[in-house]
């Protein structure tokens, strides 16, 4: 089993709750509001990186990260980017079954068709009352399931 660590809005603040989830990654996806450089090297420490620009991705550091990606991971196509509302869905490549996103905070797990939608929630500061989370893929044989994990208790 490969096990894909799927983390976004982390504002610059890359907790070690979230170090500790990802640790034992196969590979790891940020969607986006990275906050700075330094989070890019912490992560592509633990496992291979993919990473997409967020909105508030700006400056030096953030120019040479695209603004979504298309990757294979364990044979499963994946296809991220940093809010959902971008997507045009009608045009992803038929092999793809999963949708990485971040932007709204909010967590969610939802195959809609052939397509799961992935949305980490967000692992940076807290914004409003909404949970601090972060998501793994495993990938078995070509299938594929997401986990949201919450990562620090709403106290």
């Amino acid at each position: 089993m490969l096990r894909i660590g799927v983390i976004s809005d982390t504002h610059g603040l890359l907790r070690p709750e979230a170090m500790a989830f990802l640790a034992g990654s196969d590979y790891i996806v940020h969607g986006g509001d990275i906050g700075n450089a330094a989070i890019l090297a912490d992560l592509a420490a633990i496992a291979p990186l993919t990473v997409v620009r967020g909105n508030n991705d700006k400056g030096e550091w953030a120019a040479a990260v695209p603004h979504s990606a298309l990757l294979t991971v364990g044979g499963v196509r994946l296809y991220a980017l940093h809010d959902i509302a971008d997507l045009d869905a009608a045009a992803l490549p038929d092999d793809v079954s999963v949708v990485v996103s971040g932007h709204s905070h909010r967590p969610l797990a939802e195959q809609r068709g052939p397509l799961l939608y992935l949305n980490p929630g967000s692992a940076g500061p807290r914004r409003f009352s909404l949970p601090v989370t972060a998501a793994e893929l495993l990938v078995d044989g070509g299938r594929v399931r997401a986990n949201i994990v919450e990562l620090i208790s709403r106290r």
